[in-house]
C-alpha cells in the first residue's frame, strides 16, 4: 500500500484526521487528537498495535519496534507496500481502534465511535 492508500484507509475510518505535526512530509492520523498511524518522508509507516500484536510482529521480523514510540507498542513498517493491502488495512483499523478506545466516552459519542 503506497502513501495515499494509508490516507484513503485512515481517513475513512470514524473520526480520523490528519496532521502534519512534524513537518509537510510526514502524514500524522488522529482520532480525538490522537494519533494512530504516521507515515513519514521517505514513506515508512508506523502504528499502534496491540501488545501481542507488538510482539509476534517484532518477534517474526515483519516489523521493527518503531522509533520513539515502542514503549508505546507501536511497530514500525519500512515498505509499507511489501504488505498485503486487506491486511494493511486491518492493522490500521486496530490501531484506530485501539486509540479510540482509550478516549473518554463523551468524546467518542461525539466522533460517532459508541
Amino acid at each position: 500500500m503506497d502513501r495515499a492508500g494509508v490516507g484513503r484507509v485512515c481517513l475513512a475510518l470514524p473520526g480520523a484526521t490528519l496532521d502534519h505535526p512534524f513537518g509537510d512530509d510526514h502524514d500524522a492520523y488522529r482520532v480525538g487528537g490522537r494519533m494512530f498511524a504516521i507515515v513519514g518522508g521517505m514513506g515508512g509507516l508506523s502504528f499502534k498495535v496491540s501488545d501481542i500484536a507488538f510482539e509476534v510482529l517484532t518477534g517474526e521480523g515483519r516489523a521493527r519496534p518503531a522509533p520513539y514510540l515502542a514503549r508505546a507498542k507501536w511497530v514500525h513498517l519500512d515498505d509499507p507496500a511489501a504488505w498485503p493491502d486487506d491486511e494493511l488495512a486491518q492493522h490500521l483499523t486496530i490501531a484506530h481502534g485501539l486509540i479510540a478506545a482509550k478516549l473518554p466516552k463523551t468524546q467518542r459519542a461525539a466522533l460517532g465511535l459508541a
